[in-house]
């Protein structure tokens, strides 16, 4: 008989076809129905396997630490001792990592499994971007290789002194010089996990107030100056908790904003959570009140009549469909408030984008500015109200990728990957856009390049 470590050993040595077979059985899976939901399918599964591969990469080399530190033991122990920790890690921590889709709940937030998943996510996150860098290390030096090669057999021809062992590719770095290569490339590469570490304890709380300035041509007089600041995607979660968000809506009130917008996801997915994270909004304060409109998160969880029911009883008025004019000076500033598209399908989730489209149009006052509050641009939404004459929409949804190299180029985000907008300022046949990074997290709880933003803009004629 076969014992179990002789078959673990030959799973390990093979776990590259076992994997490559995996793939050529999803991508037939996926690509079989195929629709226009397929490339949406291929980058998630892309990144599962960027995330498959930094894992075997990443418990080999903790594999090698040990086996450095205890030399006399077999190395199939040591491995099945590590996935033993790995997968620990992971079902203590379930379901609020794996299985978080929809099922957060209170009875989660025990300190321990907060502590886990914390440690899960800082694993995840920086196993992947530590990885991905390995990778990049890795195509260099094998491209430097290939070049120094070339260059070597194109002298070596012009010189008529081919040598016999050129036809295969030389190393021309010695072996001692290739380990210490490779040993400072994984040592740099381990940086990510620092990262992920500062993202998760600092970053991710790091709330930055934004500015921008707004010019609308068609801004009635009384507005000009007019102050809107706005909070999105609050998330309350262990992550994201009521003092924080307390914090958050003191530095909203000390901005001395006109009005209040809120665009949407205020739950995580607990819906227990909604009474505590609208008692801690209702301190919001601004002369023309708080105004907002609902979120996808409200939508799937099934709680966008009972927290707009909480939001009323405390005073923010969430617009559903629904206009709220405001009126200064005797002059006028129509805001709209839009849900989440509907569905069960496909097409019954297109049939409702195009119904709130025809009521965006009928909700409009063709003759001031309107200020549309919706929280996603959910297919190609603003582009579509830039051509209804929406002057002004203002958004969030996307989180800015949570991880942003948007100070690098602008677009290099996670979100970029799915969304056209992503975070900040766009413009498009006279209509504006603006994406709130919002203020909390979803899916991992960190954030670096891409912090917690609370936005207030100042309207202007010019």
């Amino acid at each position: 008989m076969v014992s179990f470590p002789t078959v673990y050993q030959r799973v390990s040595v093979h776990w590259r076809a076992i994997v490559l077979l995996l793939i050529l059985g999803f991508v037939a899976f996926i690509v079989a129905p195929f629709d226009e939901f397929v490339p949406f399918m291929l980058i998630l599964f892309a990144l599962l396997l960027l995330f498959i591969a930094s894992q075997v990469f990443w418990i080999g080399r903790i594999v090698d630490l040990g086996k450095w530190l205890f030399p006399d033991q077999p190395r199939v122990r040591l491995v099945v001792i590590a996935d033993l920790v790995y997968l620990f890690v992971i079902a203590y921590s379930f379901p609020t990592t794996i299985g978080q889709g929809h099922t957060f709940r209170a009875a989660y937030y025990g300190l321990s499994n907060i502590v886990f998943e914390a440690v899960f996510w800082w694993w995840f996150v920086g196993s992947m971007l530590a990885f991905a860098l390995v990778v990049a290390f890795g195509t260099v030096e094998r491209a430097t290789r290939v070049a120094a090669w070339a260059h070597r057999k194109a002298r070596q021809s012009t010189k008529g002194r081919v040598a016999a062992a050129s036809s295969s590719v030389a190393d021309p770095v010695s072996p001692g010089r290739r380990h210490f290569l490779e040993q400072t490339a994984v040592l740099i590469s381990a940086s990510p996990f620092v990262a992920a570490g500062y993202g998760l304890l600092h970053s991710r709380l790091d709330v930055e107030v934004v500015r921008p300035r707004i010019p609308l041509a068609r801004l009635p007089k009384a507005f000009d100056g007019f102050r809107i600041a706005q909070l999105s995607d609050i998330h309350i979660s262990p992550f994201t908790t009521a003092d924080y968000i307390h914090r958050c809506v003191s530095i909203t009130n000390e901005l001395r904003p006109d009005l209040i917008a809120l665009t949407g996801d205020y739950i995580a997915w607990d819906t227990e959570q909604q009474g505590e994270v609208v008692r801690t909004l209702a301190g919001l304060r601004a002369p023309f009140g708080v105004f907002g409109c609902l979120g996808n998160h409200e939508e799937e969880s099934g709680t966008e009549e009972s927290i707009t029911r909480l939001f009323t009883a405390q005073g923010i008025h969430i617009l559903r469909q629904a206009r709220a004019p405001i009126v200064l000076g005797g002059e006028t500033l129509n805001l709209i408030g839009i849900d989440e598209p509907h569905g069960r399908t496909e097409t019954e989730w297109r049939r409702d984008v195009h119904r709130k489209l025809r009521q965006i149009k009928e909700l409009m006052m063709p003759e001031t500015v309107n200020i549309l509050l919706s929280h996603g641009d959910f297919p190609h939404m603003f582009d579509r109200v830039a051509e209804l004459g929406i002057d002004l929409m203002l958004a969030g949804h996307t989180h800015g990728g949570q991880l942003s190299l948007d100070f690098v180029h602008r677009g290099l985000n996670l979100s970029h990957l799915i969304y056209d907008y992503n975070s900040g300022w766009y413009e498009k046949n006279g209509a504006q856009l603006y994406v709130n990074r919002g203020i909390g997290t979803t899916g991992f709880p960190i954030r670096l390049g891409a912090r917690p933003e609370i936005s207030v803009f100042e309207l202007s004629r010019t």
